[in-house]
């Protein structure tokens, strides 16, 4: 009954609502799903709706997709016997969360257009939809990506920033490897306003003792409490302890007062280009609304796959096409 409920609204979507003009594409899929953008958007609001959580979710997943290999849905692609190590399994991957929702939008979009829409499109219209839908963000996103073939837990590793870089390891990612700018490096660590870690990613921070660069308060009066030493289990935290659900440039005052979990965040005060770009968002959130926009629109263009050659439309998002 639930099915039908979802299928007859999106019935009534798809002969009802003008077609999405947002999606500008390599291959033009909306020739051929007119109402994919549409359904995607359908499918995230009733995601965060149910969970708003998943929101950042959605944005971290498409950037752990398109820092690896290019935004080609390589980071969807489940362990299988002829790869047994994709994307997924990499350690800097397993805290993930998203991965239902390009599901289901794959899985309707097969009712209504099958074998049209890329799996790596869902994933970069589900994360500009989650921008929109938190903190109505927009920007476009070009259609025609292809899914990528190949996945490597190994590559995942090498190309994630881990969160004790310091800022020129950091530069030297995003500025020399992904022919992004200091800039977008700036803009794009704002998504830490939202979405949580787990304490093993920064306990290093607090134990044995506490690293200078962190707010002294802060860490004894609540991250040390939610990440003891000798804990049984991996704690988790939220990235901003102020507003941790709203995609917001909260962010930006948290690292001035040092009071954010990753070094790699605090390193944005050691030159005094990142540090302006800081204080600039901190006191001018709209500033940062309308670069985060162009800088998730940027990094939803790395190295995209438009050769059949080389990439498919996968049929189910978690395995490709044999």
């Amino acid at each position: 009954m639930k099915n039908r409920a979802i299928l007859f609204t999106l019935f009534l979507i798809y002969v009802t609502v003008p077609a999405s003009p947002r999606g500008v594409g390599h291959h033009k899929h909306t020739n051929h799903c007119p109402e994919a953008e549409n359904i995607v958007k359908f499918v995230v609001e009733k995601a965060l709706n149910d969970t708003p959580g998943i929101g950042a979710g959605l944005i971290r997943l498409l950037f752990h997709d398109c820092f690896v290999g290019g935004c080609d849905g390589s980071v969807l692609l489940d362990p299988s016997d002829r790869n047994p190590e994709p994307e997924k399994m990499a350690a800097k991957n397993l805290g993930l969360r998203g991965f239902e929702v390009i599901d289901e939008a794959k899985r309707l979009l097969e009712i209504f257009c099958p074998h049209a829409v890329s799996c790596a499109d869902i994933l970069a219209f589900a994360a500009r939809d989650a921008a929109e839908i938190l903190n109505g963000i927009r920007y476009n996103v070009s259609a025609g990506r292809l899914d990528g073939k190949v996945s490597s837990a190994a590559e995942a590793e090498k190309n994630l920033p881990p969160p004790t870089f310091n800022l020129e390891e950091l530069q030297d990612l995003f500025v020399n490897k992904k022919n992004l700018t200091t800039e977008d490096l700036v803009v794009l660590s704002g998504a830490h306003t939202i979405g949580r870690s787990h304490c093993s990613s920064f306990t290093k921070r607090l134990n044995p003792n506490i690293d200078p660069t962190l707010n002294q308060e802060f860490a004894i009066n609540t991250l040390q409490p939610l990440c003891p030493p000798y804990a049984n289990t991996d704690g988790v935290a939220n990235l901003d302890f102020v507003t941790p659900v709203e995609l917001d440039s909260q962010y930006y005052k948290n690292v001035l007062d040092r009071k954010t979990v990753f070094f790699s965040d605090w390193s944005l005060l050691t030159s005094n280009e990142t540090r302006d770009l800081v204080v600039q968002y901190a006191t001018k959130p709209g500033d940062w609304e309308a670069d985060f926009a162009v800088s998730m629109a940027k990094l939803s263009t790395l190295d995209v796959i438009t050769d059949r050659k080389e990439g498919e439309i996968r049929r189910c998002c978690r395995s490709v096409n044999y």
